[in-house]
């Protein structure tokens, strides 16, 4: 996620994001309707391109030899560096530079003697190097002379670190997994190598700064604490289903943050933001620790980014916390990320986009995807399949009805342009039918009748055909308990110069006895 999270200098792309924001189109222009057509153009050009990019292989054997290479390497500094405590051994904090006090005035000093004084000081230095060194005793410990208040000497004695400390100080692990244990360390190293384009030493340097970040910031004991009721940042962030290549998904709702409540008590002020940072990483980590880190499993995450009523970049603190969180994952969170899908993106961000694309690496912009308001079901469904999808977003995931699960898998039909489409489910044995179905958009007309195979039988209208509006349930839900061997057949009316996606999902209940 080094480059995944954010690949280009942030105050770079503030500025571009706030020229671009402002800029307003007079009313009755052209001009978003050809940059909205433009826009549309660049969207299938991603989308065409991020689904050539493939993510690498975490099997050390399978890696080409220069890789190869540069994972040994990294172990043995790796290993130095346990060796010698680095690992564990904290950087001292920066110096604090309190303001200087004003100095009193100084009577004025022979030049003689302030020459002397300056030639005495590095013979004191000598001397005090000179100094013999404390001996240990025979447990090891130190026994030293120091000079307390009011001039009395007193000793102080210091002791040695035992070999528990010794053994706890050279272990090193991330994401509860030690650093230089198993194949799964293998792939936490190739993380930090490809952040870093395989340049060692500086995966290296990556790698021994996150750790002693997580030290810092006491990212296990994080883990345990409990941070509140999250209610209603559960509806900024949440994880929901997987992509078709068994990611899990994690949705970034930008637009709830036009709730002031919520923006207030969140990031309204610096102590806010840090809470929601750390609330926010709290998140990150959970999620993290149920991946699969052995070589074939899935280790990264599809992040799903909604723009739909984004307060933009025009929110001051908004800006300042995205800033501060995408600065901590890019430093300590690499390439966890397959994928970054952006959907509800208004035109002017996909004009944006054009101009800060320059910035990015080829391997960046093939895992980024951009969808208007009109393509998001759409392109979301090129990933995801329709029954993982949130149903906010076109999908069926979500739905208030039992009968059926994510494990249910939908069929996608797309319905043309001022025609009609018919699907037919047939059953053979009596119970239960049920199907629940939802057109993106509707604007279709729809019904539903059962068709007996017996020609003495009646045809039963189980819905009548009428024209849902987008404004209504954005999912159907139907049953119906039959005796007899027929078929369902639903009728989709599609009016509109536009095409339709449909997706839906049957299945037969057992009547119960």
């Amino acid at each position: 996620m080094a480059e995944d999270a954010a690949s280009m200098p942030a105050p770079v792309a503030d500025q571009l994001v706030e020229n671009t924001a402002d800029e307003k189109t007079p009313a009755g222009d052209t001009e978003p309707t050809e940059l909205e057509a433009a826009a549309e153009d660049e969207i299938q050009r991603v989308i065409a391109q991020s689904l050539s990019f493939k993510e690498e292989t975490n099997v050390v054997g399978d890696l080409p030899d220069p890789q190869k290479k540069a994972l040994h390497d990294l172990r043995v500094l790796i290993q130095d560096a346990l060796s010698k405590h680095e690992f564990v051994t904290l950087p001292p904090p920066p110096t604090q530079i309190d303001p200087e006090p004003v100095a009193p005035e100084k009577p004025e000093i022979d030049a003689e003697v302030a020459k002397s004084s300056v030639e005495a000081e590095p013979v004191v230095e000598e001397q005090q190097a000179k100094k013999p060194e404390p001996e240990a005793d025979e447990d090891g410990s130190i026994t030293v002379e120091a000079i307390g208040d009011g001039g009395t000497v007193i000793s102080v004695t210091t002791s040695a670190p035992s070999a528990e400390d010794d053994e706890a100080a050279e272990e090193a692990s991330i994401w509860g997994i030690p650093l230089l244990a198993d194949e799964r360390s293998d792939v936490i190293l190739l993380k930090f190598l490809r952040a870093r384009d395989f340049k060692v030493k500086e995966a290296f340097s990556m790698i021994r700064n996150t750790v002693r970040w997580r030290k810092e910031f006491k990212i296990d004991e994080l883990l345990e604490e409990d941070l509140g009721n999250n209610a209603q940042l559960d509806k900024v962030v949440f994880m929901k289903g997987y992509d078709k290549e068994g990611h899990p998904i994690c949705y970034n709702v930008y637009g709830e943050f036009q709730n002031k409540d919520l923006y207030n008590a969140t990031l309204s002020d610096h102590e806010k933001r840090l809470n929601f940072l750390r609330w926010r990483i709290q998140f990150l980590e959970k999620s993290i620790r149920k991946l699969d880190f052995s070589p074939s499993g899935v280790s990264t995450i599809v992040q799903v980014n909604d723009l739909k009523n984004s307060p933009g970049p025009t929110k001051k603190e908004l800006r300042l916390a995205t800033n501060q969180a995408l600065q901590l994952l890019q430093d300590n969170y690499p390439e966890f990320v397959a994928k970054q899908v952006f959907i509800n993106v208004p035109w002017w961000y996909l004009a944006f986009n054009r101009m800060i694309s320059p910035f990015f690496t080829q391997r960046t912009k093939s895992k980024f995807v951009f969808a208007g308001p009109s393509r998001t079901a759409d392109t979301l469904f090129k990933y995801i399949a329709p029954e993982q999808v949130p149903i906010q977003y076109g999908g069926l995931s979500g739905s208030d009805q039992e009968a059926f699960t994510t494990t249910d898998a939908a069929t996608e039909v797309v319905i043309k342009p001022t025609s009609k489409h018919t699907i037919e489910i047939p059953f053979t044995e009596a119970g239960t039918l049920v199907w629940e179905l939802r057109v993106v958009g509707w604007e279709v007309s729809y019904g539903a009748e059962f068709v007996p195979d017996a020609k003495d039988s009646y045809t039963v209208i189980v819905q009548k055909a009428r024209k849902i509006l987008p404004s209504d349930e954005p999912v159907i839900f139907n049953t119906f308990k039959v005796g007899e061997p027929g078929k369902a057949i639903l009728t989709f009316d599609n009016q509109t110069s536009k095409k339709k996606k449909l997706v839906y999902r049957s299945k037969v209940n057992p009547l119960s006895e």
